[in-house]
C-alpha cells in the first residue's frame, strides 16, 4: 500500500464526516439493461422502467485501523479484513470492492438500509451507488477530482460486474442516483451506449401513491442471481428471444400508460410481462408471491415481482378503486408469513443525496 494513498484516506476521514443516502426501487422490464439482451434487441427498442421510493440505503465513512476495512450494514454481520485481503466473494463483498478500486484502507464503512435485507429492491446496487459517491466525495475533500452523477453510475456499475463476475444490468444504480420515475432507453449510438431517460411522472404526491401503487414484502429473501442466469444462458442458447421483444413491448406500453394516468392500461401490460416471464422461469413466484399476483390479476390490477424475483417484493399498479379493494386482499395473503407485510412507502423524487461536514476534534 502507497503512502500516499494511506495518507489521504486519513487525513480527509479524521477530519469530515462524509454521509451519503439513495432510494431503492420497484422496476419493469430489468433483464434488458444487460447489455447481452439491449445489444441483440435493438430492433425491439429496448427499455426499463423504475421508480425510486422512500426507502434509502445510507452510508457513512469513519476511521479505522490503519491498512485495514470494516463494513457493518444493518441485516448482516459485520466484516474486517486487511487492505490486499479483502474478499469480494462475500455478503457483502461490493462494499470491499468498492473500498478497494477507491484505495480506502483504514476505513470504516457503515451502511443502514431502510428497506428489507434481500428484498429485491435492488438494495446492494443501491449501496454501492451510495458508497460511490462518498468516497468520491472523501477524495474530493482532500484534493482529488470529485465524479459527477453519470460517473458514479458507471463506476458502481463496473465495480459490481466485475467483482460479480456475471453479467451486470445498470437500471439499478440509475434509479438510485436520479430517483423519481423513468423510463431507460438502451439505445446504441456511434459511441456505444447512449442510455435515454424518460421522466415517466414528474412529482406524484402521497396520494396519489396510495391511490395507484401497493408494495409488499413477500417475507422471504430474493436469490436473483439463480433465475437471472437462467435467463442469460436461454438467450444465449437463441431460446426466448421473441419473448424478450414482447418484454420491451409490455414495458413501452406501461409507461405510456403510467404518463397518461391510463392505469387500466398500465395494469392490463404489467400483467402481461409478469406472464411472459412466469413461462420462461415459473419459479420466479413462489406460493406468496403468485397468489399476490394472482388476486391482482382476478382485482383489474397489475401484480409484478421485483427484480428477478424468487422472493423478495412485490408491487402492483391499478385505478383507485381497484388498488383499494387489493390492498385488503393483500393484507390477507400476506399474514400467512410472519414476516411479510405491505410497506409503508412513497416515490422518492431526490435520487443521491452527499454531504459532509468537519469532525468536532478538526473544528478545534
Amino acid at each position: 500500500m502507497e503512502s500516499a494513498v494511506v495518507s489521504w484516506i486519513k487525513n480527509a476521514v479524521n477530519t469530515h464526516i462524509v454521509q451519503a443516502s439513495a432510494p431503492c426501487r420497484v422496476d419493469m422490464g430489468g433483464t434488458l439493461d444487460i447489455g447481452t439482451f439491449f445489444y441483440a434487441l435493438q430492433h425491439a427498442r429496448p427499455c426499463t422502467f423504475n421508480m425510486a421510493l422512500n426507502l434509502r440505503t445510507r452510508v457513512e465513512l469513519h476511521p479505522y485501523r490503519e491498512g485495514w476495512i470494516k463494513v457493518s450494514s444493518r441485516g448482516f454481520e459485520s466484516a474486517a479484513f486487511p487492505f490486499e485481503k479483502a474478499p469480494f466473494r462475500h455478503a457483502l463483498g461490493l462494499m470491499f470492492a468498492v473500498a478497494v478500486h477507491f484505495g480506502a484502507a483504514g476505513l470504516h464503512i457503515m451502511i443502514d438500509s431502510a428497506s428489507p435485507p434481500r428484498s429485491a429492491l435492488g438494495g446492494s446496487s443501491v449501496a454501492a451507488v451510495a458508497l460511490v459517491g462518498a468516497l468520491a466525495r472523501l477524495r474530493a475533500l482532500a484534493g482529488f477530482e470529485d465524479l459527477d452523477l453519470d460517473q458514479i453510475v458507471q463506476r458502481a456499475h463496473r465495480i459490481e460486474e466485475a467483482s460479480a463476475g456475471v453479467p451486470c444490468g445498470m437500471q439499478d444504480q440509475l434509479g438510485a442516483a436520479y430517483g423519481g420515475l423513468n423510463t431507460w432507453h438502451w439505445e446504441i449510438g456511434q459511441d456505444g451506449l447512449a442510455i435515454r431517460r424518460s421522466a415517466v411522472l414528474t412529482r406524484p404526491g402521497p396520494k396519489d401513491f396510495d391511490a395507484h401503487f401497493l408494495v409488499a414484502y413477500c417475507g422471504i429473501p430474493h436469490a436473483s442471481r439463480d433465475i437471472n442466469g437462467t435467463w442469460v444462458r436461454r438467450f444465449l442458447a437463441g431460446k426466448d428471444r421473441l419473448r424478450w421483444a414482447q418484454v420491451a413491448d409490455c414495458v413501452q406500453r406501461f409507461s405510456r400508460a403510467i404518463a397518461e394516468g391510463q392505469w387500466t392500461a398500465a395494469a392490463a401490460a404489467m400483467n402481461e410481462e409478469t406472464a411472459i416471464r412466469r413461462m420462461m422461469t415459473p419459479e420466479v413466484l413462489d406460493d406468496i408471491g403468485a397468489a399476490l399476483v394472482d388476486a391482482a390479476v382476478a382485482g383489474g390490477c397489475g401484480g409484478r415481482f421485483t427484480g428477478a424475483g424468487g422472493g423478495g417484493c412485490l408491487w402492483a399498479v391499478g385505478a383507485r378503486d381497484a388498488i383499494k379493494r387489493l390492498r385488503q386482499e393483500w393484507r390477507s395473503i400476506l399474514a400467512q408469513r410472519p414476516e411479510a407485510q405491505l410497506l409503508a412507502v412513497n416515490a422518492d423524487m431526490e435520487g443521491l443525496m452527499i454531504a459532509s461536514q468537519l469532525r468536532r476534534s478538526a473544528r478545534g
